[in-house]
């Protein structure tokens, strides 16, 4: 019997070719791309946590964890779903009851402010020759994932380690042997205090 030396071995007669491969393009894709990955997002990051200058206008920082930024993200999501867009009083009446303020109370300058920091950092754009703005494709995902980010990962994980809860906790005994692992290694190499 003679055997095809053209013949590639195929994965179904070598399970364990696949596998390796598969492994090789892994760890390829890791090394490179996740340090390319966590760049872009420190980037992303500081882009919205830092003050943005756009020729003479200027716009503050929006901190994440901040109550105002909350509202102001929260008050943007319906209107993605509108054609024409919105106008300063549609974000006035969304964004005052998420501040617990009464809409006309709202002064027209504060919420000017607002529509700027929100444009210059690239959630909302203005839409030309009107007095209206669009949320921005980018906008909507990054405001989605703050919104969301906060709501369901820093807010319980927080309360989950800072507050002595009844019962077990799975991130709070993980922070605990991390604790304890980092505990070991410092009276190894004699630095413990």
């Amino acid at each position: 019997m003679t055997r095809n030396t053209d013949q590639q071995p195929t994965s179904a007669a070598r399970p364990w070719l696949s596998r390796k491969r598969f492994s090789q393009r892994t760890d390829a894709w890791s090394t490179g791309a996740t340090r390319a990955l966590c760049t872009i997002g420190e980037e992303a990051f500081r882009r919205l946590t830092n003050p943005v200058t756009r020729g003479s206008q200027r716009a503050s920082a929006l901190r994440p964890g901040s109550e105002r930024t909350q509202a102001l993200l929260g008050a943007l999501l319906p209107f993605r779903l509108l054609p024409r867009g919105f106008t300063a009083a549609d974000l006035r009446a969304h964004l005052a009851p998420l501040l617990g303020l009464d809409p006309q109370a709202f002064r027209p300058g504060r919420i000017a402010y607002e529509l700027r920091r929100l444009r210059l950092h690239g959630f909302i754009e203005r839409v030309p020759g009107t007095h209206r703005y669009r949320v921005t494709a980018r906008g909507l995902r990054e405001a989605l994932f703050l919104l969301r980010s906060h709501a369901r990962l820093i807010r319980p994980g927080l309360a989950e380690i800072a507050s002595p809860l009844p019962g077990p906790s799975r991130l709070r005994a993980r922070l605990d042997a991390f604790e304890d692992a980092i505990e070991r290694y410092l009276k190894e190499v004699n630095l413990a205090a």
